[in-house]
């Protein structure tokens, strides 16, 4: 891994330090790649992380199928409001399928599948993301205690595998809406994330 750019990103939410980050994977051509605003200075204290996977229909289209868009804003509102701490966006739209693979999926739940059911119809797995990679960063960084701003507990236990303490895991929980009520149902039932909705 190596970090291939830093720079000033002024954003809605405060001028954050733009890390981008590479990663070389075996049976892969293309390298895993990252994006880390940072705000102020995280490593004084223990810092609010959010690790965010690309979801150009929710972050960019506003897509109502999935809480992406509203869960990136919570955080950055949620790191502005500390005054410091990090996000890491990394490229693995559709839980690691790809965008176009992911719309093949959504034409797939609406034919009545679930978005676990979809992927497997596809052939792939429910989830095919791979969180190593923030871990790696974190410790680059020379971060290795963490409040976690995420309701999924795979994010938790990668962090935990790269020696990264996550001393508080924070929901990031979007309000939900009648287009991604099933979606969010899934995530909490079958993928266990901590959503407090029913």
């Amino acid at each position: 891994m190596r970090q291939v750019a830093a720079t000033e990103l002024p954003t809605r939410w405060g001028v954050f330090r733009a890390l981008g980050f590479e990663r070389q994977s075996l049976g892969k051509r293309s390298p895993e790649t990252a994006i880390v605003l940072v705000l102020g200075e995280p490593s004084g204290r223990v810092p609010l992380v959010r690790i965010h996977s690309q979801c150009i229909t929710g972050d960019v289209l506003r897509s109502l199928r999935c809480d992406c868009g509203e869960q990136l804003e919570l955080a950055m509102q949620a790191i502005a409001a500390e005054g410091s701490g990090l996000l890491i966006y990394e490229q693995q739209e559709g839980r690691g399928i790809g965008l176009m693979a992911k719309l093949q999926a959504y034409a797939l739940q609406d034919e009545g599948l679930d978005t676990i059911a979809a992927n497997h119809a596809l052939g792939f797995e429910a989830d095919c993301r791979d969180f190593s990679l923030p871990g790696a960063i974190l410790n680059d960084l020379g971060i290795q205690r963490v409040r976690l701003l995420s309701n999924n507990p795979e994010k938790r236990r990668a962090l935990a595998n790269a020696g990264i303490v996550v001393v508080e895991q924070i929901p990031c929980e979007a309000s939900p809406n009648p287009h991604a009520a099933r979606y969010l149902r899934v995530k909490k039932q079958s993928m266990g994330h901590t959503l407090s909705f029913v």
